[in-house]
C-alpha cells in the first residue's frame, strides 16, 4: 500500500518542471492524479508516462487566468474519478517574470495585473472550487507553490514576488477557514530549482552564485520539490496546517556574508 492510495490528485502546471515531477510522483503514490497545464500537448505526454509506468493519470487543459476553465479542471477531477483529496496550486506565470516583470519603478501596471490574475486569483478560484469536493470527502489536502521570491526581495520580478508572498496569506486562511471540516491548505516555497524555465535564464554565473550561497553540495531538482508536496498530500501531515515549507537547501537560512567568509 502506498501513502497516496486511491487519492485523487491535481496537479496545475503539470507538464514540465516541478508540476510533472510532483504529477508523477502523486501517481506512483498511488493516487489517480488529474495532469492539469496550458499546454495541452505537454500535460499528455506526462499522463502517457504515468501510464506506462502503471499509474492513473488523466490530462486536462487549464488556463489559470480564465476563471471557467479553472472550474472546469476540478469538475473533470470530480467526473472522471470521483472526487478530490488533494490540489497541488503549481502553475504561474513565469514568463511575465522571466521577460516583462521589472523593477518596481519601471513596471508596467498591465504585467502587474496578469501576473496577479494568474498567479493569485487563479489559484484562489482553484481554492474555492476544490474545498466543497474536499469537504464531501471529509477533508484534503491543499498545497500552493509560493516562492523563495514570496520570503524576500530581489533586483526584479516584483510582481511575482508580491503574488507568491500573497499565496502565502491566502494559505493561512484556508487552513484557518476551512481547517475544522477537515482541509488543511500548506505551502511550499522553492529556492532555485533547477528546471526547464530556470535553465534558461540561468547561465553558468547565476548557478555558481546561487550554489555558493546554499547549504547543500548541490542544487535543487524539481524532485525535491515533488517529495515535500507528497508528504503535504499525505495522512503522515495530518497536524500539518497553515504552514509554508521551504525547499531551497538553506539558501534563505543563513546570513547574507556566510559564503563570503566561508570562501575568504
Amino acid at each position: 500500500m502506498t501513502r497516496l492510495q486511491d487519492k485523487i490528485a491535481v496537479v496545475t502546471g503539470a507538464a514540465s518542471g516541478i508540476g510533472a515531477s510532483t504529477a508523477r510522483r502523486l501517481a506512483a503514490e498511488g493516487a489517480h492524479t488529474v495532469v492539469a497545464d496550458l499546454n495541452l500537448d505537454g500535460a499528455e505526454t506526462v499522463t502517457e508516462e504515468i501510464r506506462a509506468a502503471g499509474g492513473s493519470a488523466t490530462a486536462v487543459p487549464v488556463d489559470l487566468g480564465d476563471i471557467e476553465s479553472v472550474r472546469a479542471m476540478v469538475a473533470a477531477a470530480v467526473e472522471t474519478y470521483g472526487g478530490l483529496d488533494v490540489l497541488h496550486n503549481n502553475a504561474a506565470a513565469t514568463h511575465l517574470a522571466a521577460r516583462q516583470d521589472l523593477a518596481v519603478v519601471e513596471a508596467d501596471p498591465a504585467v502587474w495585473d496578469d501576473t496577479m490574475r494568474i498567479n493569485l486569483r487563479g489559484t484562489m478560484v482553484a481554492v474555492q472550487a476544490a474545498v466543497p469536493h474536499m469537504i464531501a470527502r471529509g477533508g484534503g489536502s491543499i498545497i500552493n507553490t509560493s516562492s523563495g521570491a514570496g520570503l524576500s526581495g530581489d533586483l526584479r520580478n516584483p510582481a511575482y514576488g508580491a503574488s507568491k508572498a500573497a499565496l502565502i496569506n491566502l494559505t493561512q486562511y484556508v487552513a484557518t477557514q476551512y481547517g475544522k471540516q477537515g482541509v488543511r491548505c500548506n505551502a511550499i516555497a522553492p529556492g532555485f530549482i533547477v528546471t526547464p524555465a530556470s535553465s534558461g535564464s540561468a547561465h553558468g554565473a547565476i548557478r555558481e552564485a546561487m550554489l555558493r550561497h546554499h547549504l547543500t553540495p548541490r542544487l535543487g531538482q524539481p524532485e525535491d520539490v515533488a517529495s515535500a508536496v507528497v508528504f503535504l498530500a499525505s495522512d503522515e501531515s495530518e497536524f500539518i496546517t497553515g504552514h509554508t515549507l521551504r525547499v531551497d537547501g538553506g539558501l534563505l537560512s543563513h546570513q547574507p556574508y556566510v559564503a563570503d567568509l566561508r570562501d575568504a
